[in-house]
């Protein structure tokens, strides 16, 4: 496979792509850690937020004219309270950081550096804003959950090369329906942070 093209988008291109991504959340977060049992409908009311923050930034990996990867980051204050709250709770103020949501990307095009370009991207937009931190949210999972598949391996050795590094005790929580379950139910997702 070839390594995909990385295009940081923002104002109209963000906009223009998030169905795109939706398909990509729904499709990436349905395998483990995330489980998630995703709808477009509910992709799209999630998403809203980044057209409506002219700070947010899509960066996307690109196969041709295909998106086939993507991360995203806003202001902190721009995101989902549940996500605000615990970094205030930390001591940090929501203004000086910056969220890095989610990073998709299909699996024929891993190990290709979209990772580290995903984050630097990001990190380069929050400079840019003035923010002084980064931050992002890993969900927790037993390690004994019977999902988790043979072999499985955290993401948490390339996060630390990156400088990030979990803040004790400071969690999120966020409600989706997992591929085994008929309803939601609450997951907890630990904060990572960074100094930029």
């Amino acid at each position: 496979m070839k390594t995909p093209e990385i295009r940081p988008l923002t104002g109209e291109a963000l906009g223009a792509a998030l169905d795109d991504l939706a398909r990509l959340r729904i499709t990436v977060f349905r395998d483990f850690p995330y489980l998630y049992d995703g709808s477009l409908d509910f992709e799209r009311a999630y998403l809203a937020t980044y057209q409506d923050t002219p700070d947010a930034i899509l960066v996307g990996a690109f196969d041709g004219t295909k998106l086939v990867g993507a991360a995203t980051g806003t202001p902190l204050e721009a995101h989902a309270e549940e996500f605000a709250e615990p970094i205030a709770r930390a001591g940090f103020a929501p203004g000086e950081v910056f969220y890095c949501a989610e990073s998709v990307l299909l699996a024929d095009y891993r190990g290709h550096g979209a990772g580290h370009a995903f984050f630097d991207a990001r990190e380069a937009h929050a400079r840019a804003l003035g923010r002084s931190r980064s931050t992002f949210c890993a969900v927790i999972r037993a390690p004994d959950h019977p999902l988790r598949p043979p072999g499985y391996s955290p993401l948490d050795p390339f996060w630390r090369k990156r400088g990030y590094a979990p803040l004790p005790g400071i969690l999120a929580e966020f409600r989706w329906t997992d591929v085994d379950d008929a309803e939601q139910t609450a997951k907890q997702l630990q904060f990572w942070v960074k100094d930029l």
